[in-house]
């Protein structure tokens, strides 16, 4: 299955697509959105949706993940998130695909183990799990951790599935 992961925000939406087969995981591809500070809000937001549906349409993924906002000390700025985070939720739902939500706590514990690890952990882990992996930024690297977290939740979804039946 392809899955693509996503940390959203307004000046860079990080992505990130992986492939996931059984347990191994292998990269696909990631990259940044960036939207001009300059522009209008409106104009950002229609920026940001356009490039993630061709990022969409490029890999077409089986399903996505996103990370949950955290609340900012800005409330300016956390408002600013949540609606990058909505057009980004709204792009994968479009697409027809299942979207999980991952708070940045629980995508650190299945990274690295630990709820707490410090974002260099974070990466060093998605560069050890995906090797070869050419990440270009910290957005990106955040959001193959998010891909990473939901085929792991995938993954154990279906082996309770399994020993169910």
């Amino acid at each position: 299955m392809i899955i693509l992961g996503l940390d959203p925000g307004l000046g860079c939406t990080g992505w990130g697509v992986i492939r996931a087969e059984g347990n191994r995981l292998s990269h696909v591809a990631n990259g940044q959105i960036r939207t001009d500070p300059k522009v209008p809000l409106p104009a950002r937001l229609v920026e940001l949706h356009d490039r993630l549906e061709a990022v969409l349409g490029e890999y077409r993924p089986g399903a996505a993940a996103v990370e949950e906002v955290f609340v900012n000390d800005n409330p300016q700025s956390t408002l600013k998130l949540g609606q990058a985070r909505g057009v980004v939720l709204l792009a994968a739902a479009r697409s027809g695909i299942a979207v999980g939500e991952y708070a940045a706590r629980l995508v650190k514990k299945a990274v690295v183990g630990t709820g707490g690890a410090e974002k260099a952990q974070v990466h060093a882990m998605v560069a050890r799990l995906l090797p070869g992996v050419k990440i270009v930024g910290a957005d990106a690297a955040d959001a193959l951790a998010v891909a990473i977290t939901h085929a792991h939740h995938l993954a154990s979804a279906r082996a309770l599935g399994n020993r169910a039946a």
